[in-house]
């Protein structure tokens, strides 16, 4: 079994979030033991926790993609529960990506719905996808946004393991896929100023943005995959998150 060594040596302070969160005094936190301490309902969920192998999760690394949540249905997938999915993940023995090598409803692995418009970026970027951190900013999981219940609850009891992820692996940029997981990110990091955008050249002339945190990190919000075809270069928000990333260098 590969197993990550994760360090403790980083400190962080929970941010205000939506009204939620209140300050903490800094503690010393790994992402094992932001994972230790997700709740027992959690645990019990269906859902996912991570999209890349641990090999992603060994440090340093500079960029960490979120999306919102883990698709699919909860009935019917009540038995891919997160407590299985970290113990499946821990147990992975080489580098791997849900969005290469993972089968979505039953198509080839890579092939189904915004699993090629990531390849597509990524390949643009250079990057492999099997050595970027990837998860979602709520670990459950649900058929839509609008039957994802008691989001800000969730987000308050996942958003630790991703400020470890940070923290831990010195983290600059965080790729948000759709405007929900983009606000909650900057908001967390209070990434409150703009730094630039890219707007679709096509009829609908969707949006992705930019901001910075006071730290410096920048949170890149790019129009959703599963509804944006990045293939199409009116569409294609590549070059926005690349410089945000030559950015941090």
């Amino acid at each position: 079994m590969l197993r990550v060594a994760w360090s403790s040596r980083h400190r962080y302070a929970t941010p205000a979030m939506h009204g939620v969160y209140e300050t903490k005094g800094s503690c010393d936190l790994s992402i094992e033991a932001a994972l230790t301490l997700l709740p027992e309902e959690m645990m019990r969920r269906s859902g996912a926790l991570f999209y890349s192998g641990p090999s992603a999760f060994a440090g340093p690394r500079s960029l960490y993609i979120l999306g919102l949540n883990p698709g699919g249905s909860p009935t019917k997938q009540a038995n891919e529960t997160l407590r299985r999915d970290i113990a499946e993940w821990k147990a992975l023995m080489k580098p791997w990506s849900a969005y290469l090598d993972e089968s979505w409803q039953g198509r080839p692995p890579g092939t189904h719905g915004m699993q090629p418009r990531m390849r597509h970026m990524f390949d643009r970027l250079d990057l492999d996808l099997r050595e970027v951190p990837a998860s979602n900013v709520v670990f459950a999981r649900s058929i839509g946004e609008a039957t994802l219940a008691e989001k800000v609850l969730l987000l308050t009891r996942c958003w630790p393991v991703h400020e470890a992820v940070i923290s831990e692996l010195g983290v600059r940029t965080i790729l948000c896929l759709g405007s929900t997981a983009g606000r909650w990110v900057r908001d967390a990091l209070a990434a409150n100023q703009f730094l630039d955008s890219f707007s679709e050249t096509n009829g609908r002339r969707w949006t992705s943005e930019a901001h910075i945190a006071p730290d410096g990190r920048a949170v890149v919000t790019v129009t959703h995959p599963g509804r944006a075809d990045w293939r199409n270069p009116a569409a294609d928000p590549t070059p926005l998150v690349r410089a945000m990333l030559n950015r941090a260098v």
